[in-house]
């Protein structure tokens, strides 16, 4: 199975999500969408396959959501795209991509439906254990 995670190093939740996805036994392809943003085309389809507006896949915490003005409602989604392009920090994550669908795992153990072979246990960094 081709597992996608798009990943940000830095995010807990992302690095769980990942680790949940090795401990499978899947060697994902790890995009760090913060170095190699997804074109227009790609973060478009992302988007669709989500379920989401481009609104709903904005992140506040932690990022220039405020600074950019991105709570404003005048941004149609068009210019959403634009901006998350542009500064792809308020992108929410992880997103991860699998023949099974795509999702924001957010908690990580969304991940879980996604996988042939979920773990059936796993302790988070923060000690949390989760079991199927």
């Amino acid at each position: 199975m081709t597992v996608t995670i798009y990943h940000n190093p830095a995010c807990g939740t992302s690095r769980n999500t990942l680790a949940m996805i090795r401990a499978s036994g899947e060697d994902p392809v790890v995009i760090e969408y913060l170095k190699t943003p997804p074109s227009r085309e790609r973060l478009v389809a992302l988007i669709s396959a989500l379920g989401l507006t481009p609104r709903e896949l904005l992140r506040e915490k932690g990022t220039p959501y405020a600074e950019l003005g991105l709570a404003d409602p005048k941004w149609r989604d068009d210019e959403l795209i634009d901006l998350m392009l542009a500064h792809p920090i308020p992108i929410n994550r992880p997103i991860v991509e699998t023949p099974k669908g795509t999702r924001l795992c957010r908690p990580s153990e969304a991940v879980l439906p996604l996988l042939d072979n979920p773990p059936r246990e796993f302790v988070k960094e923060d000690g949390e254990k989760i079991a199927l």
